[in-house]
């Protein structure tokens, strides 16, 4: 796999079971790029560990007198240095390619995962969470895939640079050979110190990463309440914890830096002394003893990579635990063993009622279907599993899934499912961009942006646009800032209830789109509303009368069950539940009489007519 070549067709299926399970799995796939990057750096190893002996020759025949090895010697070095530039250029192309593969591979597993979870992704797992793993953790994820190779051909050129000298010096050969060991494993005990700092600092970083990101999320509401400084005083001590680790972290592995210096120098010490007195002694000659001599003080360049891998491995493998967890999660109807897809993948999309075993709830096919449920949780839980995201619903597994003209929603393949059931839950994400590229999204064609953006009545948003906009003249071509943050909330839900619009699903299931709209904004867009989904089947949880009373039909949810179904003023009427959710009374005031149904439907209906006039 080259650069140029990605994303991946497949990434695979990953081991998620845990974070070194990961790390082999990815290994094993990147194993073509790894075999290519270990020749390389066996040839670039081993061109560095030649220039020595190469030395060696020369200092000896210009000692000797003799031309014919000098020139030897000479053509030695050139070939060395030549494979040496070759396999460093290529060996580093190599390295940067797995890196940039497995992180990309990595990414795409993420990505996969997020599509499949969903809004329940971060319901799981904490957002700053999912922040760290997506963008630093894969970094040291690839950090290692790359530096692993690197690291084997290091090992391999230092064993035989250790046999070469035994060959070659046998009396200063052993030193080296007993000495270079030691100097590998000297630092495995402090290694456990340091990969429990780098943890702790990874961990406090993850905290700030998570703080900031609710923080800003959450700004415009801190604005209002005055919270900006006691959440930046938060921050800013997460930002000392996270400093204070990362100063402890460091000083672990400046020590282990220090050793790896400190003992091959020591090592080199004692070649050298050795050396010259067996060269005094007569039983080696000067070559032999600047050969050995170059060996070891070149053999210190290898042995930096025993550290690299060792950092390599400390940083990935909390990364690896944190990316398996992300990559582990599922479907809550899969992990509690609910069947997959059956035979072929059904190649279109079923249509008709869609019905809910577990609450009863049944939204006929091609009408306009109010939903009322007192518990807002519970509503939001409800509008998931109409869409297949079941991570909230325990009744999937005893009372089955969602029908959507009879075929289950978890024995269809995602992208199906996902195609015929679009949900837009109560918060939903606007994208940083243009309003252009925030509609351009997957849709039928049968609504266009400029009608879709009419039944929103998003004119105001438009021209708020235009205004905040330096150069855009053109409302389609004004940026949108991060999540829309630059708009008002009432806003942002005409904006996704536009984007919700162009899509043009079969099933359309909105979350209180109209919450933060005023009154009568909000009635034109009920209006606008049953209008543009006429024949289609559309679902909408709302207490709004402004709402319920333009629904085909109207379902009252108490419990998570359906108890009513029929029109709004009808359900004023007769069902006092219903009366207390929609009225904002008590169920004991409710059911004192009629009177506050009679008002609430007197009320409406001079509403609706003010609206009908403007």
């Amino acid at each position: 796999m080259q650069i140029q070549d990605l994303p991946y067709p497949d990434p695979g299926v990953p081991d998620a079971r845990s974070g070194p399970r990961f790390l082999r799995w990815l290994f094993r796939n990147q194993l073509p790029g790894q075999i290519k990057s270990l020749a390389w750096g066996l040839l670039h190893f081993a061109s560095v560990a030649s220039i020595p002996f190469c030395v060696g020759i020369g200092v000896q025949a210009a000692v000797d007198r003799s031309g014919g090895r000098l020139a030897l010697a000479g053509g030695l070095m050139a070939l060395a240095c030549v494979g040496n530039a070759v396999g460093d250029t290529f060996l580093h192309r190599a390295a940067v390619t797995n890196w940039i593969t497995a992180a990309a591979r990595v990414q795409q597993l993420l990505a996969r995962r997020t599509a499949t979870l969903g809004s329940a992704l971060t319901r799981r797992v904490a957002a700053g969470e999912v922040v760290a793993v997506s963008t630093g953790d894969v970094e040291k994820i690839g950090w290692f895939v790359e530096a692993l190779s690197r690291f084997t051909a290091a090992v391999v050129t230092i064993v035989l640079v250790c046999v070469g000298l035994l060959v070659y010096q046998p009396a200063l050969g052993v030193v080296v050979v007993v000495g270079l060991p030691l100097l590998a494993l000297a630092v495995l005990p402090l290694l456990p110190h340091a990969t429990r700092r780098a943890d702790v600092q990874r961990e406090k970083a993850g905290r700030a990463t998570e703080l900031a990101s609710d923080t800003v999320a959450g700004l415009r509401v801190l604005r209002g309440i005055g919270g900006e400084e006691l959440f930046l005083d938060r921050y800013r001590r997460a930002s000392q914890e996270v400093r204070h680790a990362a100063v402890r972290s460091a000083r672990m592995w400046s020590l282990i830096a220090a050793i790896q210096v400190l003992l091959p120098g020591i090592l080199l010490i004692t070649v050298v002394c050795y050396g010259v007195h067996l060269a005094r002694q007569g039983r080696i000659a000067v070559g032999e003893l600047v050969t050995v001599y170059s060996s070891v003080m070149l053999l210190a360049y290898p042995l930096r990579h025993f550290e690299e891998i060792a950092m390599a491995y400390s940083f990935s493998r909390p990364s690896a635990k944190r990316a398996a967890r992300v990559l582990s999660l599922e479907r809550a109807v899969d992990a509690a063993g609910a069947p997959g897809p059956k035979g072929p993948a059904r190649p279109e999309r079923p249509s008709g009622d869609l019905y809910d075993p577990a609450t009863g709830l049944l939204a006929p096919a091609g009408r306009l279907t109010a939903v009322v449920c007192g518990d807002p949780d519970a509503a939001g839980h409800l509008a998931e599993r109409l869409g297949g995201h079941a991570a909230h619903a325990p009744n999937t597994a005893r009372n089955g899934s969602v029908l959507l003209g009879g075929v289950p929603l978890d024995e269809l393949p995602l992208d199906t499912a996902r195609g015929s059931v679009l949900v837009q839950d109560k918060d939903p994400v606007l994208l940083s961009g243009t309003l252009r590229a925030l509609l351009d999204v997957p849709a039928s064609g049968a609504v266009g942006t400029r009608e879709a953006l009419d039944a929103a009545q998003c004119g105001d948003v438009l021209a708020a646009l235009v205004q905040g906009s330096l150069d855009a003249a053109d409302p389609m071509d004004a940026q949108l800032t991060e999540r829309g943050r630059s708009l008002s909330g009432g806003q942002r839900q005409r904006l996704s209830l536009a984007r919700s619009l162009v899509t043009d699903p079969e099933v359309l299931v909105l979350d209180e789109p109209t919450s933060a709209v005023d009154s009568h904004t909000e009635a034109r867009i009920a209006e606008s509303l049953r209008e543009l989904r006429a024949g289609r089947t559309t679902v909408v949880f709302t207490s709004s009368p402004l709402l319920l009373d333009r629904a085909d039909q109207v379902v009252f949810l108490h419990d998570e069950t359906v108890v009513a179904v029929g029109g709004h003023r009808e359900l004023v009427r007769t069902e006092p539940r219903y009366r207390a959710v929609v009225t904002r009374e008590t169920e004991a005031e409710a059911e004192t009489g009629d009177r506050t149904g009679a008002d609430d439907l007197s009320d409406l209906d001079k509403l609706v007519e003010i609206e009908e006039t403007a």
